[in-house]
């Protein structure tokens, strides 16, 4: 239905708005739609519903997140059931069923000694982590004194160079003898240790941690450590009673991102041992042991990469909490 105007000529009729508040779709803006391609009707309707456009927005990015985190894990999951032999046949399911790859693994190298040595390394590293890390955060975060930003912004900077650069003289230090190590050691070098491990982890991974713990620290209320002070305790005290209390997400975030990034480091936990459990070699070092010089059982190293996953995604299920919103505290200032 169209409006004529006195001269005789017609005018293009605009919606009519109903008494409940609605509008009524007439003619020509039906045509109107009908004109437009689907690129420009699902332009007008994310204009018309932005809260459509980022609910689909958020659900692509959200598929896309989970099938490339997730899908390798489902993948290793098929290589490890798939028996030896068949793995060629693979599609999306297993050729067979061989869950008893997880138990083989154990039985073909110490594979547990394995763990238990990333374990304990990146337990080790993230305590010297977090008790520099502390120091040095409320350091920066709490202290005046000359020259803060520009140490704090050569601590940054250090972060960024390749952890390559450091393996030349730190392997020329761990592999001198030293007679003060002889009766520990046997040799006297500080190879095929754990201080050759946690040493250059820790110091790599060190200032991530004191970045997080500066922004954290900076932000609690000065009157809370002064009331400490006035009962007598010390700044270390205060530090270690009332700071690292109330900063427990971001110390939680600072520790969790050091473990992980320990346990899960290659380049020194592969040089810096011989491979060998007895010396110290880290997780890595066991999965590649299933490459022989005329066999590679993929899918004994399959089920040992979901296992070695495992005790990591067990801290990530426990402290998610803390992790959340310690990454997210410091985006707000109050």
């Amino acid at each position: 239905m169209t409006l004529r105007r006195p001269d005789g000529g017609e005018s293009e009729e605009s919606p009519v708005r109903r008494p409940d508040g609605g509008t009524t779709v007439l003619e020509d803006d039906r045509d109107a739609d009908l004109d437009r391609g689907p690129l420009q009707q699902w332009v007008a309707s994310s204009i018309s519903h932005p809260e459509r456009a980022y609910r689909a927005m958020f659900y692509v990015a959200a598929i896309f997140f989970l099938f490339t985190t997730l899908f390798p894990f489902y993948w290793l999951l098929m290589v490890a059931l798939t028996p030896e032999g068949q793995l060629q046949d693979i599609v999306f399911t297993p050729n067979g069923f061989n869950p008893g790859a997880f138990v083989e693994v154990f039985e073909v190298i110490p594979f547990h000694i394995y763990m238990f040595n990333s374990f304990v390394i990146a337990l080790a590293s993230t305590i010297v982590v977090l008790v520099i890390a502390s120091l040095a955060g409320y350091a920066f975060g709490r202290l005046e004194f000359p020259g803060r930003t520009p140490l704090m912004l050569l601590v940054l900077v250090i972060s960024f160079f390749p952890p390559a650069a450091f393996f030349i003289p730190l392997n020329d230090l761990f592999n001198t003898s030293f007679a003060i190590l002889e009766p520990v050691t046997g040799d006297g070098t500080l190879y095929n240790t754990p201080f050759a491990l946690v040493t250059p982890l820790s110091a790599i991974f060190m200032p991530l941690a004191i970045f997080i713990l500066t922004t954290f620290y900076s932000q609690i209320p000065d009157g809370l450590e002064d009331a400490a002070r006035v009962e007598g305790t010390t700044r270390l005290g205060a530090l270690f009673r009332v700071i690292i209390p109330l900063s427990a997400p971001g110390v939680a975030t600072a520790g969790v991102l050091t473990f992980i990034a320990v346990y899960n480091e290659f380049f020194f936990s592969f040089l810096m041992t011989d491979g060998q459990p007895e010396n110290w070699a880290p997780i890595l070092d066991g999965i590649l042991a299933y490459q022989g010089q005329y066999q590679v059982l993929y899918n004994l190293m399959a089920a040992a990469s979901i296992l070695g996953v495992i005790p990591v995604a067990i801290l990530v299920v426990i402290a998610q909490e803390k992790i959340v919103s310690g990454l997210t505290a410091g985006a707000l200032k109050e």
